[in-house]
């Protein structure tokens, strides 16, 4: 019996679902294990905890929307927005993506995640409304992106202005195709007369 991720499947039981978990287990070993090696990494309880809590959401979020989405399409539509939203709250929480972690900049990614989920909850996670959603917060997430050149952050940093407009609108890139995965699913639903997640 194979153990894939379809609808009334056995995710549940799928030897990937064990993997999903072991990930975030694994990243938090690493600087425990790094902090008896060397004194470069310095992480306090605050950082454990705060990098359990995200890791071990994400990582549940990422489990149902695989566990109880619709299509295929729809499961990992939705599975990529968290994983998108998940590394955008790590990286501005760790380095900070404009400059550096305190950098008041960094708080208009946590704007692009409230559309998102806002979206969704207007969209009452219907895969039509999930993919607008997402192609809302592609739109401001290119609306950073456009703002880097403009008041040239970045450019006492690396990667530099254009690498930082690059990698901001690499995020836009990611929420896209989560819409577009949604919009195939939406599509597939009406093609099969399903009524629609």
């Amino acid at each position: 019996m194979a153990m894939t991720a379809q609808p009334g499947g056995t995710w549940r039981e799928s030897p990937w679902r064990l993997v999903l978990y072991a990930i975030p287990t694994g990243l938090l070993i690493a600087p425990a294990a790094a902090m008896q090696l060397t004194a470069e990494v310095q992480w306090t309880a605050f950082d454990f905890v705060f990098a359990a809590v995200l890791l071990y959401g994400t990582t549940g979020l990422v489990d149902l929307a695989l566990r109880k989405g619709g299509s295929v399409a729809y499961r990992f539509g939705a599975a990529l927005a968290v994983l998108i939203a998940f590394l955008l709250v790590w990286i501005n929480g760790a380095v900070g993506m404009i400059g550096d972690e305190d950098n008041p900049a960094n708080l208009m990614f946590l704007g692009v995640i409230l559309v998102a989920v806002a979206g969704s909850a207007l969209a009452r996670l219907r895969a039509r409304g999930m993919a607008r959603a997402m192609l809302a917060a592609a739109a401001a997430q290119a609306a950073i992106a456009a703002l880097v050149p403009l008041n040239g952050w970045g450019s006492g940093d690396p990667p530099g202005t254009v690498g930082l407009t690059l990698l901001i609108g690499t995020f836009a890139l990611l929420w896209g195709l989560s819409a577009a995965l949604f919009a195939k699913a939406a599509h597939d639903e009406r093609e099969i007369g399903e009524p629609g997640r």
